[in-house]
């Protein structure tokens, strides 16, 4: 079956480590149909607008998109792009997994397999009510939970664990303190839990979590949390597991999907062709678990695992003197 899906090169190195994976995917023969849409300073060069309305209808159509990372410019009158896109498509789960892996450099190389399941659209994020008094000495922002958005990313966790066989959910809170927001986010998740009986639900307030997570990652399986703590736990977990060069996400709604590696686009090395490919790569095997070929995402998964378990190629910052290309060539050579 062929699918077509919405690619986006990005910025910085965006294009260099789109260019890596699509070539992986082409030699996996997978039938897929690649339509380029343009988002960040590309577009805005090209099209005068971050984010054009004809990407916006390339994603509705396709459904899926694959996008390298964007930069938003710095100043007022600039809205984060992957926001926008995220409250466009009503991308409310942000899965993020984090997992070890060989010859990295890590402080767990091995032991660490968890997701984190992060609210995308509410909680201090969703910018309502920001507000700086005139002689600009306090800040205020509203922070808004729903019985309705708690209760889908939190099914949304549940049906994850389910579906990939995995036996434990970790609700994180601050209900402790926070005892409406957060509180309603753990009462509902109550709710949901009590519908997975087969399933081990346990609770933890967000501060310890950073902390069980540093001292014994081995606990987790599922994690998941609220917007602001779930951008900060996912990013810890990936620095357990060798960093942002090594962290793909997926952004899930009802009518789209988004998947991407969630670094920056490292203006600073973009074109030399050291960037390492492996986030968007590991995104590309959470999109194709998305449509339904699990077996080809793990396929993808082990070329990935092999590759750095031959130091073959790799790029500079995994310690070996390969290119972005050249890195990409010896997965594929192992698919």
């Amino acid at each position: 079956m062929t699918h077509t899906i919405t690619v986006i090169r990005g910025d910085g190195i965006g294009p260099e480590i789109m260019a890596a994976t699509l070539h992986v995917l082409d030699q996996m023969n997978l039938g897929l149909q690649y339509e380029e849409a343009d988002a960040g300073l590309v577009a805005l060069e090209k099209h005068g607008d971050l984010l054009p309305k004809a990407t916006l209808d390339s994603i509705s159509k396709n459904k899926i998109a694959l996008k390298s990372p964007l930069t938003t410019p710095v100043g007022e009158g600039f809205s984060s792009i992957n926001v926008q896109l995220r409250r466009h498509f009503d991308l409310y789960a942000n899965v993020r997994p984090a997992k070890s892996f060989p010859n990295t450099k890590s402080r767990f190389p091995s032991g660490v397999d968890l997701i984190t399941v992060r609210e995308n659209t509410e909680g201090a994020y969703s910018g309502e009510g920001q507000n700086v008094s005139e002689d600009g000495e306090t800040a205020t922002l509203i922070q808004k939970i729903t019985h309705k958005g708690s209760e889908r990313i939190v099914r949304y966790a549940f049906d994850l664990a389910r579906k990939t066989g995995r036996k434990k959910v970790t609700v994180v809170h601050k209900a402790n303190i926070l005892k409406s927001t957060s509180g309603l986010f753990l009462k509902t998740a109550r709710e949901v839990a009590a519908m997975y009986p087969e399933i081990e639900c346990n609770e933890m307030i967000v501060d310890n979590t950073c902390m069980q997570l540093v001292m014994k990652p081995e606990q987790f399986d599922i994690i998941v949390t609220t917007n602001l703590f779930g951008d900060i736990i996912s990013d810890l977990c990936a620095g357990l597991v060798g960093g942002l060069g090594l962290a793909p996400g997926a952004n899930i709604g009802e009518h789209a999907a988004i998947f991407e590696a969630v670094h920056g686009s490292a203006p600073d090395i973009a074109g030399k062709g050291i960037a390492n490919p492996c986030a968007l790569l590991l995104g590309a095997g959470q999109m194709l678990d998305h449509l339904g070929m699990p077996q080809e995402a793990e396929r993808l998964r082990k070329a990935i695992v092999a590759t750095l378990e031959a130091r073959d190629h790799l790029t500079p910052d995994l310690g070996g003197d390969g290119n972005t290309m050249s890195f990409a060539e010896a997965i594929a050579s192992r698919l």
